[in-house]
């Protein structure tokens, strides 16, 4: 009879247990500083579910999950209404995941998760260098009185790695002064994704980098399903061929943030999401 089931515990073909796997994928299901619409703590939740809908191999890298170790983990448990609790929770699991030399793979939840994460990831890699996909700068300061909100979190990144090693790609949108701190402390590229990040890849080759990616650098004709959606942006055959493109650096964390469901009932942004997770998977992980 058994035969006959089939279970979705978490993301497609994640078989291996913690000890075993190379690549660990953690859920971090918060979305309490987001400034438009809400829901992106369903985010990781629906990705996962999206995932089984994919095949398990990638014609355009001919690879196949069945050659990776990694393991879903699940959600981190977070006290809704904390957020430095939560970013401290949140932080105590990335810590763990490299502590044990494994590769952090996040789903968000919104883009304030990938703060806790990098500054673990910064203090095991501390030349790391980090690549930012998004439309929005989130260079702001503070947004209505908080240092720490999806809208400030690549401010707070730029404190902890330096502006000069944050490269900014996709941007289309921002204050004044998020664009006029850009052009004097980090490395923007307005508007495109795949040529600049070319342009970059050989000056990174030598160093860990950390990935951040929120879904929604993509324009919202592919990827609807995000709290902020900005018109203008990249194809969804763009952002996977820029995964793709990292593939060829030491990628040491990777994050995928900003799916909020409710706002695509299509569900195209969290199938983008998971096909751009599992292209990940195989260009960033070790085959056994």
């Amino acid at each position: 009879m058994l035969e006959y089931m089939e279970k979705y515990p978490g993301f497609i073909g994640s078989a291996a247990s913690y000890e075993q796997a190379d690549i660990v994928l953690a859920g971090a299901p918060m979305d309490m500083t987001v400034s438009f619409r809400p829901g992106a703590r369903h985010g990781p939740q629906q990705v996962r579910l999206a995932s089984h809908g994919l095949e398990e191999y990638s014609p355009d890298l001919d690879r196949d999950l069945a050659g990776y170790s990694y393991c879903d983990a699940g959600d981190v448990l977070l006290p809704f209404g904390s957020v430095q609790e939560s970013l401290n929770r949140i932080g105590i699991v990335a810590a763990g995941i490299l502590a044990d030399g494994k590769f952090p793979l996040f789903l968000g939840g919104e883009h304030l998760i990938s703060y806790a994460v990098i500054k673990e990831a910064a203090s095991v890699f501390p030349d790391l260098a980090v690549i930012h996909f998004d439309a929005h700068a989130d260079l702001r300061d503070e947004y209505l009185g908080e240092r720490l909100s999806h809208a400030t979190v690549m401010r707070r990144v730029a404190d902890l790695v330096g502006g000069a090693n944050l490269y900014q790609f996709g941007i289309r949108s921002g204050a004044r002064d998020e664009f006029e701190f850009a052009r004097g402390n980090t490395n923007l590229f307005a508007n495109k994704v795949v040529e600049p990040l070319l342009e970059n890849i050989p000056q990174l080759k030598e160093r860990p980098v950390y990935v951040s990616l929120d879904i929604d650098v993509v324009d919202p004709a592919y990827a609807p399903g995000t709290g902020t959606a900005e018109p203008g942006g990249c194809t969804a055959r763009e952002i996977l061929q820029a995964v793709h493109l990292l593939g060829e650096l030491n990628v040491v964390g990777f994050d995928l943030v900003e799916v909020s469901p409710v706002y695509d009932p299509s569900e195209r942004t969290a199938l983008l999401a998971a096909k751009l997770v599992r292209e990940a998977i195989l260009s960033f992980g070790r085959r056994i």
